[in-house]
């Protein structure tokens, strides 16, 4: 039967087993978007997770929604991240970027640039941004030109090419919890007439298009993409018929031969089956509320390839051992998530003389 512990290959790498490090925002990143002081520890202390995939990381000034979030379009970002690649490949990991574009998730105040956030349409999402002033309302965003829309596919491009220089594996489109392409699917925050709006096939277009474009730019089996859904966060709300945007996106990726889909899963398994039979390539499902007895059901289902995880791998470093020891976990700090600094970052105790659970 296979387990979490059986190997398993996802596009170019070969793993030794089911598990990866889920993309959490940490926001630890220095002023110009390179990768804080930090960060390359925090990502080698996990590397025995085998595949570990970022914190969304901007293509663009436009992409940032966050205070202090990480870039991969300058050489300084470049630069940056090749100190963290290199650790964890020192560590014996490997390491995929997650490229996001925030879209409407954003504040003027919180970008290099200061302008309007763009989206599908002119839609406030009705959010509250934390800026360095403090909670603002998001703005109405500016709506894409069809010229614009082009123009962000090649930046998605060239940031897949500047995370390969870096040193990346490989990347992961973010197609998932309310930012940009996530926008594009909405048809609440999606109100356009053009070829990127109104039905199923255009408003799943400009995914396609990026998938498309990484691939082309840097390999199918280093490009990977998450989506989430029926997941309505961000002001996004997919409508009671969400399921059949992804039974027409998933097999139209699926002809790009991408090394894999990572969904982030909230129980509706009718679809989840549906899209299993639809994906002939690696299935990273991270299933919402998953209890740490039901990890690796999934897997030996056959619902999904591998299990990413989430806070566990933040709050514990050596989640791997802690696992397969059956020793108990360290306990987040939420309060730390966002805060900069090692704290609550790189400093969650190794393993030690901890009493087995169960």
């Amino acid at each position: 039967m296979t387990t979490l512990w059986s190997p398993t290959k996802v596009g170019r790498l070969e793993l030794d087993h089911r598990l990866a490090m889920a993309p959490m925002t940490r926001s630890r990143a220095n002023a110009d978007g390179t990768p804080g002081p930090f960060t390359a520890e925090y990502y080698s202390q996990r590397a025995s997770l085998g595949l570990l995939i970022t914190e969304g990381v901007q293509p663009s000034d436009d992409g940032q929604g966050y205070l202090t979030t990480p870039g991969i379009y300058t050489d300084a970002h470049v630069e940056g991240w090749r100190e963290v690649t290199s650790a964890v490949h020192a560590a014996q990991g490997s390491i995929y970027f997650q490229l996001m574009h925030a879209g409407r998730m954003s504040h003027p105040d919180n970008t290099p640039h200061h302008r309007q956030p763009v989206a599908p349409s002119a839609i406030a999402p009705g959010i509250k941004m934390f800026t360095a002033a403090g909670p603002q309302d998001a703005p109405v965003p500016r709506a894409l030109t069809a010229a614009e829309i082009k123009a962000t596919v090649a930046d998605f491009r060239a940031a897949a090419a500047a995370a390969i220089r870096a040193g990346a594996d490989g990347v992961e489109i973010h197609g998932a919890n309310g930012y940009l392409l996530h926008q594009f699917f909405s048809p609440n925050a999606n109100v356009r007439t053009d070829e990127y709006g109104s039905s199923i096939e255009n408003r799943a277009r400009l995914a396609i298009e990026v998938a498309a474009a990484i691939a082309d730019e840097i390999g199918a089996d280093r490009t990977g993409i998450r989506l989430s859904p029926g997941l309505n966060i961000g002001g996004v709300d997919e409508g009671a018929d969400y399921g059949d945007l992804y039974r027409y996106l998933v097999p139209e990726l699926a002809t790009l031969d991408l090394a894999y889909v990572h969904l982030f899963h909230f129980g509706d398994d009718e679809l989840l089956r549906d899209l299993r039979a639809a994906w002939p390539n690696a299935l990273l499902v991270l299933r919402a509320g998953r209890s740490r007895e039901d990890l690796g059901a999934d897997v030996a289902a056959g619902l999904a390839d591998m299990e990413p995880i989430g806070t566990w791998a933040l709050a514990n470093p050596d989640v791997v051992e802690r696992l397969k020891s059956r020793a108990a976990f360290n306990e987040p700090d939420s309060s730390t998530y966002y805060t900069g600094g090692a704290a609550g970052y790189t400093d969650y105790p190794q393993l030690g003389a901890l009493a087995p659970v169960g």
